[in-house]
């Protein structure tokens, strides 16, 4: 197939990319930069320049496309409401040029859009449309684009690591570094899931070869990490102390992160393994938090 893969020379984009070419697809990236050309050139694939804040400009690489994966997004979480939003424009764009064949179109939400209720995992069969998260938004766009026949699926993201990025994690790192203090709220008995990234990267393949139109995908390897574990892995990190704080106490110390810090959002990859033969090796968030080089900043 030629897949046109928005966010090509992104944290996970640029790991899908040489899987779809090892499975012997041809791809056209996107990107906004002569850098990430020269990137995408030197990788093997095709240059479409586009940009976040023109979807139309961007959907214009789904024109000669068999399949579309989009995984492009702005990873600013102090605006993450608005970035949700520009997402949904985008799907929105796609979805349109896509409209009237059965070529995929694979869009990117998050796990927790799937949870059936507090404290419970969250689900490849469940889709909160109620979900109080801004991520909601691209998961309505393409329900919406699936009403009007586009060939839709969603493959969903936990915390996506490497010893380098963390997905949400790296943010909070970066504040423990700030104020010398890795912190959880209450007992710390939250849980977040994760993923390795090259994981991530192999699943969105799978995904596309074996499309359906309406599935949806949980990239889940580890499916319930205590957040208190998480802030001891960075203590030990980053040699600072690791403390518990209230909810009232830790809106203060987190700041935009506040929100999240204190989420519960395991989420089960079950169905997702079963289904598509995803077979994830790792290795585990904890494991590549140990791994990092703290003396360098989150990018």
């Amino acid at each position: 197939m030629r897949v046109f893969l928005t966010g090509a020379t992104g944290f996970i984009g640029s790991r899908i990319l040489p899987e779809l070419l090892a499975a012997g697809h041809q791809v056209v990236g996107n990107t906004r930069s002569n850098a990430g050309a020269r990137q995408l050139e030197e990788a093997g694939a095709a240059v479409h320049r586009g940009d976040l804040e023109d979807p139309a400009a961007l959907a214009k690489g789904a024109e000669d496309a068999d399949a579309v994966i989009h995984t492009a997004f702005d990873h600013d979480f102090a605006r993450y409401a608005e970035n949700c939003d520009k997402d949904r424009r985008v799907i929105e764009a796609i979805a349109d040029v896509l409209a009237g064949s059965d070529r995929p179109l694979l869009i990117t939400s998050a796990v927790g859009m799937g949870s059936p209720g507090a404290g419970q995992f969250a689900r490849e069969d469940v889709l909160d449309r109620d979900h109080p998260m801004p991520r909601i938004a691209s998961e309505l766009a393409g329900l919406a684009a699936g009403e009007c026949g586009v060939s839709v699926g969603v493959v969903r993201l936990p915390q996506v690591h490497d010893p380098v990025k963390q997905g949400l994690i790296s943010p909070l790192i970066d504040l423990a570094r700030e104020k010398r203090m890795s912190v959880y709220v209450g007992e710390g008995g939250n849980r977040w899931c994760a993923a390795a990234v090259e994981d991530v990267a192999r699943l969105y393949v799978l995904a596309l070869e074996r499309h359906k139109p309406g599935v949806r995908w949980n990239a889940v390897a580890e499916e319930a990490i205590p957040m208190r574990s998480i802030a001891e892995a960075i203590g030990a990190g980053l040699g600072v102390s690791v403390s518990s704080m209230s909810q009232t106490e830790a809106a203060a110390h987190f700041g935009w992160l506040a929100e999240f810090a204190a989420f519960d959002m395991p989420a089960s990859g079950t169905v997702t393994r079963e289904r598509l033969g995803w077979r994830p090796h790792g290795p585990m968030l904890i494991e590549n938090l140990a791994r990092m080089d703290y003396l360098v900043a989150s990018v």
